[in-house]
């Protein structure tokens, strides 16, 4: 059966009862290998590493969730980044957008340069930018939107465009999303990435990586990486996640809502700077956010009037409800600090030049009340 709305997709697409015992929810398959009645003759099963039903039940409501053909999981998103490189060969170049998650930008410059691969990291908010570094070696166009941290809007049917005409596979970091607020695959890409450890799972208890791809031949080139390299993740993390995605729909919508609420609090506070969430229509590419999004999420940045790093270090500090953590997309409220948490691996000097200063807090908003939140925020901007 087709289901045309996320909300029912996240609790069936993919997704039927055990069929020898009825049960509702999908088992957890603890198994490393499975019985064959005869060398080859098997029930579509042989090596956990290869085949799992319940990650193959993951893969595939993700994949609904998605709209494209087929899900692939991973043992962590670095996991999933790591398959999507490896389509790759040495010479071949990849354009990133500039302002991304720094285990990104590590695995792209430490690892796989040495491989001879090339990256270009351009400003994607304007597509001009990536049409000026588009060459005949691009492989691969990297995006994330919004981005992380300063969550840049990238037009993603444009840059798609761009991609495509040069022959380039488009993959979209769809994390600080999450399938019910984007579906990059409807504006053109070719891959879809997730850190699933975040918003879809969206309970800080599990670690894993997604890709969604349309094309069968790129699936199967993809599977058999995930095959091959093994980076794999076992039943019981597919379980929780499926687990999670029950309640996608309902946790964005809070999210949402006290994600506004939130930037609209910082935005009026005489203590802060910027305010970066795409909700504001002053913030850049607004009305692309406005295509392409359902709504605007609950990831916001910003900094301190005075913009020093000493003062954002004391509210960091400071806040109670907002708990100081790497991470981001869960249940509860996390505040991070880019600079020296989750992009300390990128140099400073980039990072300045990208925008992304020394004072820059990052903000998850959880789903608790917002009263409570706002108060947390208030009492710690008063130390600051």
């Amino acid at each position: 059966m087709k289901y045309n709305h996320i909300e029912t997709k996240v609790l069936h697409a993919g997704i039927e009862p055990d069929p020898s015992t009825g049960a509702i929810m999908t088992p957890i398959f603890q198994t490393s290998t499975y019985v064959q009645a005869a060398p080859g003759d098997h029930k579509g099963y042989e090596y956990a590493r290869t085949q799992n039903p319940t990650r193959n039940a993951l893969q595939q409501n993700l994949a609904a969730l998605e709209q494209m053909k087929y899900g692939l999981c991973f043992s962590t998103g670095m996991g999933a980044v790591d398959a999507c490189i490896k389509l790759l060969s040495p010479g071949d170049e990849v354009i990133a957008t500039n302002d991304l998650y720094g285990g990104s930008y590590r695995i792209f410059t430490t690892v796989f340069a040495k491989m001879g691969i090339k990256f270009h990291f351009v400003d994607m908010s304007n597509p001009d930018n990536v049409s000026a570094a588009i060459n005949s070696q691009t492989k691969m166009v990297w995006v994330e939107t919004p981005t992380n941290p300063l969550l840049k809007i990238i037009d993603i049917e444009s840059v798609a465009k761009i991609g495509h005409q040069a022959g380039a596979i488009v993959v979209v970091d769809n994390t600080f999303s999450s399938p019910y607020l984007q579906n990059p695959f409807k504006q053109g890409a070719d891959i879809v990435m997730h850190s699933a450890t975040k918003y879809i799972n969206g309970h800080s208890d599990v670690v894993m990586g997604v890709l969604c791809v349309n094309d069968d031949d790129l699936h199967q080139r993809l599977a058999f990486l995930q095959n091959t390299c093994g980076a794999t993740p076992g039943p019981m993390d597919c379980f929780l996640v499926l687990r999670g995605i029950k309640t996608l729909h309902i946790r964005m919508e809070r999210h949402c809502q006290n994600g506004k609420k939130v930037a609209e609090y910082l935005a009026q506070h005489p203590k802060v700077g910027e305010v970066y969430w795409p909700g504001f229509e002053n913030h850049p590419n607004h009305e692309v956010a406005k295509k392409q999004m359902r709504d605007f999420g609950g990831m916001i940045s910003f900094t301190l009037k005075n913009d020093a790093i000493e003062p954002a270090l004391t509210f960091l500090k400071s806040t109670k409800l907002f708990s100081l953590a790497e991470s981001l997309g869960g249940v509860e409220s996390l505040v991070g600090h880019p600079a020296t948490m989750t992009h300390a691996s990128i140099p400073k000097e980039q990072r300045i030049a990208n925008g992304l200063k020394d004072s820059l807090i990052r903000l998850s908003v959880g789903i608790e009340h917002i009263d409570d939140l706002i108060a947390d925020l208030d009492a710690a901007l008063a130390t600051a």
